[in-house]
Parts: structure tokens; C-alpha cells; sequence
């Protein structure tokens, strides 16, 4: 480093637009076993099934619904982007049971921040899927990086402007 080289700013590091969530096998959402979210009625968007317990925050954002039953959290960015995150198909029946969940509606959240752990072996022992429908509400465009496995605070899309 030279004399001025405490002049020289840092890069910049940029943060993704959209991280994906949480780990495990990614599946199309028109594949996922629930005509609600296969047919797209809540939007598009791409389903994760789960292999590790902890859900995190795909951007900055507010908080706009965190279901008391910890099975689902609705987000929106500063720019209008809006997500829905459904931790596993018919997840609500389970009453909060395996769910810890760490926010509530009107927090505000950071990237990569955990929204909910979830003990993934009481999930399953339940009989419910572990398939977790990640859609966009605000009907935003986007394009699936190419891969089959997501890895939570990974970037997994870019969304079309």
C-alpha cells in the first residue's frame, strides 16, 4: 500500500438481487405437488425441497405476513418486489409444531437473515413434504440460474427489469 493507497476505495461487494432462501433440490413450481401453487395462481416462481432447517431472508425487505403457524412468510423489497416462502405443503396443519420462528410481520429484515428454523425430522415424521414453494406475488419476471440444487444466501435468479 502506498502513501495515498488509504485514498483507494474499497470495492464494492454486490449484493444479489435474489438469494435463494434455504438448501436443497430445486423443483419448477409447475412440478410441485399443489395445484395452488403449480397452476400459478400465487405467481411464479421455484419450489426448494428442504435439507437443511433454516429458512433466511432473499433480500432486504419488510415483513408484510409471518403466518402464526411458522409455515409461511410473505416479504416485500423497497422497490415493490413482493415473495411469498411456504415452508412445505400442508405445513399449516402442523399448528406451528417444528417451526421456531424469528421474526413477525413488520420487521424489517436483512439478506440472509434466518426467518424460521425448522426441526426438519418432526416435519417429515408428520407425513408432510419438505417441497417449499418460493413465488413471486408481485408477478416480477425472472430467469432460474441453471442449477439443481440451491444453497440458502446463494444467488439462484435474475430477475428481468
Amino acid at each position: 500500500m502506498g502513501l495515498f493507497g488509504w485514498l483507494k476505495k474499497a470495492p464494492e461487494i454486490k449484493k444479489a438481487e435474489f438469494v435463494s432462501p434455504a438448501t436443497g433440490k430445486i423443483i419448477p413450481v409447475d412440478q410441485v405437488e399443489d395445484e395452488t401453487f403449480a397452476s400459478k395462481i400465487l405467481g411464479d416462481g421455484f419450489a426448494v425441497e428442504l435439507t437443511d432447517g433454516e429458512v433466511i431472508a432473499p433480500f432486504d425487505g419488510e415483513v408484510t405476513a409471518a403466518f402464526p403457524t411458522g409455515h409461511a412468510y410473505g416479504l416485500k423489497r423497497e422497490d415493490g418486489l413482493e415473495c411469498l416462502i411456504h415452508i412445505g405443503l400442508d405445513t399449516v396443519e402442523l399448528n406451528g409444531s417444528g417451526f421456531d420462528v424469528k421474526v413477525k410481520q413488520g420487521d424489517q429484515v436483512k439478506q440472509g437473515q434466518v426467518l424460521v428454523k425448522v426441526d426438519l425430522d418432526q416435519v417429515t415424521g408428520a407425513g408432510k413434504s419438505l417441497v417449499s414453494p418460493v413465488v413471486f406475488s408481485s408477478g416480477a419476471m425472472f430467469t432460474l440460474l441453471e442449477k439443481e440444487f440451491a444453497v440458502k444466501g446463494e444467488e439462484i435468479l435474475r430477475l428481468e427489469q
